[in-house]
């Protein structure tokens, strides 16, 4: 992924596209919708404008107002605790839903901000009766989203509690690596969108530690790290260290 040219950016409040014609469709859309489906899903959609990096689109306390499909770009999810410290609780890629903390109490428990250039995809909760009702794929695959976001949050806590340090970053990059396949990209050599910074905090690891590890792992031949991009050179011993 780090030796390909970057694509052009779409400027979404100039150009709509709509979800039957989106490169992602696959991704964040359920297989199985009819034209009249997709054509409805089309007029309740709503694209947001385009942020940079730094930007947040929502804010943890925020009301919840819909749920958001990553069109571009990156984001990360954090946390602010009561002593003013953040945690990063997730990274999302293109076809991937931002907004599901919000479903219970209808405020979100994270801010969303963009890693980098990004846009997003909107269906706004004034719909959600509608989609219940009417697109009953689309129904199930926002159910099957939530699932793998509580699966997700089980694997982090696993993680955290028992993993060792390279174990985490080994479990990380495979993880990362399959999403990044799904959407195109190779599954072993791509850049990190994430700082290190950020990538330490979402391991619960100290930068510098983070940065002896990922240089210990080089020197064992199993990655290469250059600044952001990382290629991954030994996939057995990255998977038997990610258990």
């Amino acid at each position: 992924m780090s030796r390909q040219a970057t694509a052009p950016l779409i400027h979404l409040d100039k150009l709509k596209v709509s979800c039957s014609t989106c490169s992602l469709s696959a991704l964040c859309l359920p297989y199985g919708m009819d034209k009249n489906e997709l054509e409805h899903l089309d007029e309740i959609i709503a694209h947001k404008p385009t942020l940079e990096r730094g930007e947040a689109h929502y804010h943890a306390g925020d009301a919840h107002q819909a749920l958001y499909a990553v069109r571009s770009g990156s984001f990360k999810t954090v946390m602010t605790t009561a002593d003013g410290a953040e945690q990063i609780t997730g990274f999302y890629l293109p076809g991937e839903i931002l907004g599901l903390d919000g479903l219970g109490d209808g405020k979100h428990r994270c801010s969303a901000i963009a890693l980098e250039t990004a846009s997003l995809c909107a269906l706004n909760t004034e719909d959600f009766d509608e989609v219940w009702s009417q697109l009953p794929a689309l129904r199930n695959q926002l159910l099957r989203l939530i699932g793998e976001e509580i699966t997700h949050d089980h694997d982090k806590l696993l993680a955290l509690g028992q993993l060792k340090g390279e174990e985490r970053i080994a479990t990380f990059l495979l993880s990362l690596g399959n999403r990044l396949h799904k959407r195109g990209f190779s599954s072993t050599q791509f850049n990190l969108p994430m700082t290190r910074h950020d990538l330490a905090n979402y391991l619960g690891l100290a930068v510098e530690t983070l940065s002896r590890m990922l240089s210990h792992m080089q020197e064992e031949g199993i990655i290469s790290v250059k600044r952001r991009s990382v290629e991954i050179l030994d996939d057995a011993r990255i998977r038997t260290m990610a258990h």
